[in-house]
């Protein structure tokens, strides 16, 4: 009776086809220890003790998360009774169904196979799955293991980061599959860096040129790999690379540019002397394009002339350049001739062609050389 009552969950047991049994526990629960002493238990002779060679359950399976497995036992006439278990749970016993699982489907009952399928396999169903037989003689075993192969997947990976240079950056990648799988990284601003294998990747003191993106990708031999990026964004204050001086004729136009690297994007103030410009007032424009920002004289006069210092600043510096405006003589239409038959007029214009004098004059030296 202790031994029943062991048996006996609170809840109630199941038996075939799944249904819950009621009533007394010790009719139902001693047929199944009957049951589990006489063959289904592995606690038979392994296969190849005796003159038997059955069951004969097939290679261990392997198999891709989410698809089906196929469990087949090979078996003779002299089997009197057959069932499939993990480990000490019965799926089936003959035709009869004794897991709850809906995903536990017989396949083939015949003389001489005895198999079952599992639909959708997941990892918790990898593992060890026996064929149990009754012979006239002993009850015998036969054992299958299942692997499940999962595809690589990123499950936790460092957000976007943005940083001063000089600091130290550590990116994160952890990944999931089976096998488990490997972890590369790879900066991909041009040139694209070579990988790093390591879930960590480190950048001790970093500088401008290693911003951008970082891609992290796992992958196994199950399928192709699983990739993400990181934006890493360095801060870094502003450089003004040389700047080129500019020459205009008074009463033109004249245009001092100015060009900073730096992030965040920097701002910039222009100066002549210690007297700061500002836009709109003494007929100049300052206007700023991205990283750039353009001085415009729209008539330019005697004392425009000069040198300007141009001020890039952004929250982790400043820098500074000077730019000459230099005064060149207005091309005439006569002096200044740019190609075949052009010359520049007053205003720095192409005309259309000679002048018909010339044209006369070219004329008449031609005639001049052939009478003679």
């Amino acid at each position: 009776m202790r031994l029943c009552v062991a048996l006996c969950p609170a809840r109630g047991g199941f038996g075939p086809d799944t249904r819950q049994f009621s009533g007394s526990c010790p009719a139902r629960w001693l047929m199944l220890l009957a049951l589990r002493l006489l063959f289904l238990v592995p606690a038979g002779e392994p296969v190849g003790r005796s003159e038997s060679n059955f069951p004969k359950a097939m290679d261990n399976v392997t198999v891709r998360q989410g698809e089906n497995a196929v469990l087949r036992c090979s078996i003779d006439s002299g089997v009197t009774r057959v069932a499939w278990l993990n480990r000490s749970s019965i799926l089936y016993a003959g035709k009869d169904k004794w897991s709850l699982d809906p995903r536990v489907v017989i396949v083939t009952n015949s003389k001489t196979e005895y198999s079952i399928q599992i639909v959708g396999v997941d990892v918790y169903d990898e593992g060890p799955y026996t064929c149990s037989v009754q012979t006239h003689n002993h009850p015998r075993t036969s054992r299958v293991y299942i692997i499940v192969q999962v595809p690589p997947k990123i499950v936790n990976i460092s957000s976007s980061v943005s940083v001063n240079e000089g600091s130290n950056v550590t990116l994160m990648c952890l990944a999931i599959g089976r096998p488990e799988p490997t972890v590369t990284w790879r900066h991909l601003s041009p040139p694209v860096r070579d990988f790093v294998e390591d879930e960590y990747f480190e950048i001790t003191g970093i500088t401008k040129e290693q911003a951008g993106d970082y891609e992290c990708s796992a992958y196994n031999e199950v399928s192709s790999a699983d990739v993400r990026k990181v934006e890493v964004t360095v801060n870094y204050p502003p450089y003004i690379p040389d700047t080129r001086n500019v020459g205009a004729a008074v009463g033109q136009k004249g245009i001092l540019q100015c060009e900073a690297a730096a992030v965040p994007s920097p701002e910039f103030e222009w100066y002549k002397e210690d007297r700061r410009l500002l836009n709109g007032l003494n007929g100049i424009q300052i206007k700023k394009t991205g990283d750039r920002s353009m001085l415009t004289f729209f008539n330019v006069s005697e004392e425009d002339y000069g040198n300007y210092t141009c001020v890039a600043v952004n929250k982790l510096g400043t820098s500074n350049t000077s730019v000459l405006l230099f005064e060149v003589s207005e091309p005439t239409s006569s002096t200044q001739i740019q190609g075949p038959g052009a010359v520049l007029d007053g205003n720095n214009r192409a005309s259309g062609g000679m002048t018909a004098s010339l044209w006369l004059l070219v004329i008449l030296f031609v005639h001049f050389l052939f009478k003679f």
